[in-house]
């Protein structure tokens, strides 16, 4: 028998106002399992963190996390969750220890217990020696290191994380991935994070792509990817409206206007670079093919470029006075 989901969302939808920000979203995320929410800014992703997270309350739908219904028994979730926000939760006057002290006190934690727990997270994410630092002395990876030692103090069953290589460089990223896989592998936590960034999602077990509250697409990476129908074709022109559709009629294939350069998925896309100019002389400036990508994947669900799209909702956002609501 399969085990019941760590977390399940069943036709959920979220309105600000007029705005709908989640739309019917169903899914989910297996015990044990990494799973990745991508989006632009405004597709949803934060929306789903604060329902998750027990900030915000239900409107319509439902959610169960460990198997506990999130409308009515938000009391006995939230001991078993572990939260790290995308902005700081730490107290920079206070040391590392003192942090991490202060938050296990508000989960019922105190005296050697506590002070093992302190030790040993401490210990597994590598900044032991630097317990008695004030936090604003350290660097963005140390302190995101000790959101994640604080988020996992009490030994939470399932970890959320917003935007959790915000400020991390490469190698502070890494080792963050590092310690996310250990931890679901030692103790079986379940690690639930929203990203907007592609290359970080294809870590994870699974993945659900949101775009304007809506669910387009739920699947592993390498499965996702191979959806595509080849490598990806892109040229830019100077009309590319009847470039594309020249080449859809000389090529019998789909070609598409996707932010004003022409596209289209074909197998082997290098031997067409060659074909294609030569079948249209002096109409094409640039060309060049890829590998099926997360971007490519976005691309097909939703007709637009992932990151154009980001920069669009984001200058939405500023626009209304720069709320952050998704």
């Amino acid at each position: 028998m399969n085990a019941s989901p760590a977390i399940a969302v069943a036709d959920v939808t979220h309105h600000y106002g007029s705005r709908c920000a989640l739309d019917d979203l169903s899914l989910t995320i297996a015990p044990g399992e990494i799973f990745a929410f991508v989006g632009p800014n405004g597709g949803g992703k934060t929306t789903l963190f604060r329902l998750l997270t027990t900030l915000m309350p239900l409107q319509q739908g439902s959610v169960t996390i460990d198997s506990l219904d999130l409308a009515h028994q938000v009391d006995r979730i939230r001991p078993l969750l572990g939260v790290v926000f995308q902005s700081p939760s730490l107290d920079k006057k206070l040391t590392v220890a003192e942090n991490l002290r202060h938050h296990g006190h508000l989960y019922g934690l105190s005296g050697r217990e506590l002070a093992d727990r302190i030790d040993e997270m401490l210990s597994r994410l590598g900044i032991q020696a630097r317990a008695g630092d004030r936090v604003e002395k350290l660097s963005g990876g140390l302190r995101r290191r000790v959101e994640l030692a604080k988020s996992m103090l009490h030994r939470p069953r399932i970890l959320l994380l917003d935007e959790p290589s915000t400020a991390l460089d490469p190698v502070a990223r890494n080792d963050m991935w590092t310690y996310l896989e250990s931890i679901r592998k030692s103790e079986g936590v379940t690690v639930a994070l929203t990203t907007h960034l592609l290359e970080e999602a294809e870590k994870a077990d699974r993945l659900a792509i949101l775009n304007e509250g809506k669910l387009v697409a739920l699947d592993t990476p390498d499965a996702l990817r191979s959806t595509i129908g080849g490598d990806t074709i892109t040229i830019r022109t100077a009309e590319p409206s009847p470039l594309a559709t020249a080449i859809t009629q000389e090529f019998d294939c789909q070609a598409d206007v996707i932010d004003g350069s022409v596209r289209l998925e074909q197998a082997e896309g290098h031997r067409w670079i060659a074909k294609l100019v030569e079948a249209f002389p002096g109409k094409i400036d640039a060309i060049t093919f890829s590998r099926p990508t997360l971007e490519d994947v976005f691309v097909a669900r939703t007709g637009h470029r992932f990151r154009e799209d980001m920069g669009e909702a984001l200058a939405e956002e500023v626009g209304q006075g720069g709320a952050s609501h998704e």
